[in-house]
């Protein structure tokens, strides 16, 4: 019960309060170059268009900058939202921030269409040619991470890509600018616009340099590598002359087997141990693709790296009266985590947790949650969309009728998990808010962070 009083007594941040201070500095961040702009003298006699056009070239810059606040992994940014989902704020105003961007150019060619002739980087100024490198940098960034595993491109050499991309298109914003002169003709202003972007590229120097050499002075041991199921593995390991990090129930890690500081071979994957277990700790991995499949064969005594931990994904976060868990094949794992850890704490809250996979060969932990269903009060459903004939459970795909059918009739005391492949996560999520569950009480987990 030590665990119990331990979690209860944690005191908890306000993360509405939180997220919206977060919000709200967002803003000034993006808002702050262009009110700089405003300070002392600017241009006159120019017509409307060419303002407009100038305000989105700017707005679309500033954008761009804070975009390696993003995803520099400050855990106190993302608590109150997760990263995940600034991962995919990250990419949807990436979009956003290319639309202002090419706004810029289209009306000034609107306002007069001999400023056409500024696209020939052959015979443009510099203050053009380094506008349109940026534009096409930026097109390469987000064509190469919509349609990566269509070019078969590996994350690591994506990620490594990104960044010398993202670099040279704040780079060349930033040149443009200055070129160009206007609204940056006073020393503060130039100031504003030199600064700017060299603090927030900082930041990339940080999440590409500085935390990598951090993470490599906290190594793991790694003592154990046993199959959990068809092409799953769970590798066990512990701290290697530190105490360790901790972890909320349900959170995730990114590890890396790569020694050298400044790798890009880490994947995020969620801990399948539970609190009582550390300092070591434990990773339940399917083998997908080419970071995952050799992890079957690492070595007993391999040194491994981790940086976490992250993510929302915890019950420990949503206090409740009880708890209701929906995982899809090895999405079971965050799951298995908070389940190991509830049972440690002998809580007596109602649980629930249907577990939905392709076949017996592809449950994870099955002998770990049977237990768990004697020792807690855990109502669970296996179900099984290619059962054998001596199946007792549920057969066929988890489909709407069928999760109405296993989620407990009264469901305003309980705050629901899911996790698993998007497609059945989507459908979860729209059955359970059309069904008048609160969205505050639906969380999930996804890792499709690029």
């Amino acid at each position: 019960m030590q665990t119990t009083r331990i979690i209860q007594s944690e005191r908890r941040p306000n993360y509405i309060l939180l997220g919206s201070l977060w919000l709200a500095l967002y803003l000034f961040a993006v808002i702050l170059p262009l009110l700089a702009l405003l300070i002392g003298p600017v241009p006159e006699g120019r017509e409307f268009l060419r303002e407009l056009s100038v305000g989105f070239g700017f707005a679309g810059a500033s954008i761009l900058c804070v975009q390696f606040a993003l995803t520099a992994r400050f855990k106190r940014v993302q608590a109150p939202y997760g990263i995940d989902l600034v991962y995919h704020f990250h990419r949807e105003i990436t979009y956003v921030a290319l639309a202002l961007v090419v706004l810029h150019p289209v009306l000034l060619i609107v306002l007069d269409l001999s400023n056409a002739v500024l696209f020939n980087v052959v015979s443009a100024p510099w203050r053009a040619r380094f506008a349109v490198l940026a534009t096409v940098l930026l097109l390469a960034i987000i064509v190469s991470s919509v349609w990566r595993k269509k070019f078969r491109l590996p994350y690591e050499h994506w990620r490594r890509l990104h960044a010398i991309l993202a670099f040279f298109v704040i780079a060349g914003a930033t040149a443009h600018i200055e070129l160009v002169g206007h609204y940056v003709n006073s020393p503060l202003k130039r100031v504003v616009w030199i600064a700017y972007p060299t603090f927030w590229i900082g930041l990339l120097v940080w999440t590409q340099v500085v935390k990598p050499l951090l993470v490599r002075r906290r190594p793991y041991e790694l003592l154990d590598v046993s199959p959990a199921a068809e092409g799953t593995w769970t590798i066990r390991l512990r701290p290697l002359g530190h105490p360790g990090i901790t972890f909320k129930p349900g959170q995730f890690a990114w590890l890396s087997l790569d020694r050298r500081p400044f790798g890009h071979r880490e994947h995020p994957f969620s801990y399948s141990s539970g609190l009582p277990q550390l300092p070591e700790l434990s990773f339940t991995i399917r083998e997908r693709g080419d970071f995952t499949s050799g992890i079957g064969a690492l070595p007993v005594g391999e040194k491994v790296y981790l940086d976490g931990s992250y993510g929302h994904f915890s019950y420990v976060r949503h206090p409740s009266s009880g708890y209701v868990f929906i995982a899809g094949g090895i999405g079971i794992t965050p799951i298995k985590s908070m389940l190991a850890t509830l049972a440690a704490e002998n809580d007596d809250r109602p649980l629930h947790l249907i577990y939905a996979a392709r076949d017996p060969e592809r449950l994870v932990f099955q002998e770990e949650l049977d237990d768990y269903s004697r020792q807690l009060d855990l109502q669970l459903h296996y179900v099984l969309r290619y059962p054998p004939t001596d199946w007792a459970g549920e057969r066929g795909r988890l489909d709407p009728t069928m999760l109405h059918r296993l989620l407990p009739a009264d469901r305003s005391g309980y705050h629901f998990f899911v996790c698993g492949p998007d497609e059945m996560m989507d459908m979860v999520e729209d059955q359970l808010l059309g069904q008048g569950v609160g969205f505050g009480r639906v969380h999930s987990e996804r890792f499709n962070l690029v």
